[in-house]
């Protein structure tokens, strides 16, 4: 089966592979810099979201040696949208080490890859086989989708993982692991959907113990984890130049390092003006809404200073506080 079905979906992929920026059809991308930089960005994001910052973040930081040399804070304000900015401070902090430990070559063994920022197994499996065509097998959630219907596992999937690795191993092509990488995540993203998969449009459908059964949609079972609500208040404090109040966040999590408006669960000040606007953002388990808040004041608070509004653009504010400059209209 795995050399039929490796060269069913390699056929496929020449013909239906996606076109994408950080993509190289028949093998190993030339630029393992530009691998990497995609590798953090589709972390927990789509490739529809990627697409429209991946460019301008290149362009700014076009190799290694220019996002090790930039500031977190440049970094973050291209990074600004794209949230999780935890992957902006791996990925820099990755091209500082690939710079000072390794003299600006890219490391090409798994004992060394791990030693860069924010990379697990499935990340650095896939860095791997697309930058240098390794042998690696790529298992994500587009690959985990396939395995479990092509075998037709129907236990949930997180109690079956070790179980989706070891047939995905044995289906991967090691001699082609770049495009075919790149095919078996295409063919989850394209045809094998979560939603109304195109199971007469598969070039492996041959092999699928799933192919257009009643219950297709439900392989495989994942656990819902139910979203907690957040509701609170965000502050617009303007002093009598017209300035804003932002601070920075110094705590540790998603968004260390970035700008915002003074904000809290419960309402800071009693002269606060309360607006009829709300902005709402959902992060990874958490729906959080916040009511937004006019207050005067010439008082910093909260280790927070005054900015002429005009330059708002130049600091790096999470999704959130975007939906509130645009919200306030600031």
């Amino acid at each position: 089966m795995k050399n039929e079905f490796s060269k069913l979906l390699l056929e496929w992929y020449k013909n239906n592979g996606r076109d994408l920026p950080w993509r190289h059809k028949g093998g190993a991308h030339p630029n393992p810099y530009i691998v990497l930089v995609s590798e953090l960005m589709l972390q927990q994001t789509t490739v529809k979201t990627v697409l429209s910052y991946f460019e301008k973040f290149v362009s700014h930081f076009p190799t290694v040696e220019t996002l090790a040399n930039a500031t977190q804070e440049e970094v973050n304000l291209y990074w600004q949208g794209l949230g999780y900015y935890t992957r902006a401070r791996n990925l820099h902090q990755s091209a500082e080490i690939i710079m000072h430990n390794f003299k600006g070559v890219f490391p090409q063994k798994k004992e060394d890859v791990l030693k860069l920022k924010g990379l697990g197994p499935y990340t650095i499996a896939s860095f791997l086989a697309l930058a240098f065509n390794a042998p690696e097998t790529v298992v994500d959630g587009n690959v985990a989708r396939i395995i479990c219907r092509l075998y037709h596992l129907t236990d949930p999937q997180d109690e079956i993982m070790p179980q989706i690795r070891q047939k995905a191993e044995a289906l991967t092509d090691r001699e082609r692991a770049a495009d075919y990488a790149s095919a078996i995540m295409d063919l989850g993203a394209t045809v094998c959907t979560p939603k109304n998969p195109s199971c007469n449009m598969c070039p492996v459908q041959k092999f699928c113990q799933s192919k257009n059964l009643p219950n297709v949609e439900e392989i495989p079972i994942r656990k819902k984890t139910p979203k907690k609500v957040f509701s609170g208040y965000v502050y617009i404090i303007k002093n009598k130049k017209g300035e804003i109040l932002i601070r920075k966040r110094t705590q540790k999590g998603l968004l260390s390092g970035l700008y915002e408006f003074p904000w809290s669960e419960e309402k800071m000040f009693a002269n606060a003006e309360e607006t009829p606007e709300t902005v709402s953002h959902i992060f990874t388990h958490i729906n959080m809404k916040l009511k937004i808040c006019i207050l005067k004041s010439d008082c910093p608070v909260s280790d927070g200073f005054f900015i002429n509004s005009q330059k708002i653009k130049e600091y790096a504010f999470s999704t959130l506080m975007q939906k509130v400059i645009k919200k306030a209209r600031i």
